[in-house]
């Protein structure tokens, strides 16, 4: 699968991972992941995505939700993710 993204929020949610001893490479984060999966749950199928928000509501648990809303709201996705993790939770 192939994603464009608009370049203001290409680096939203960038991190490094050290690949081998001093060689970082850019990543995603979890949540920036998620959020993603979610946009694309069309592409990828809605379990997938829902599985993906629910692996990483239970391993960040509540806290993690903040971060979820701000990368949701930047990337206009705020009315997928607020309702999905509102039924997660519940």
């Amino acid at each position: 699968m192939v994603a464009q993204y608009a370049a203001k929020t290409f680096n939203l949610g960038v991190e490094r991972f050290e690949a081998a001893p001093g060689e970082p490479i850019p990543t995603y984060s979890a949540a920036r992941s998620v959020v993603d999966a979610m946009r694309h749950r069309g592409r990828i199928g809605e379990t997938m995505a829902l599985s993906a928000l629910g692996r990483y509501l239970r391993r960040s648990g509540r806290s993690g939700v903040g971060e979820l809303q701000l990368i949701a709201r930047e990337l206009g996705a705020l009315s997928v993710i607020r309702p999905a993790v509102e039924a997660v939770l519940a």
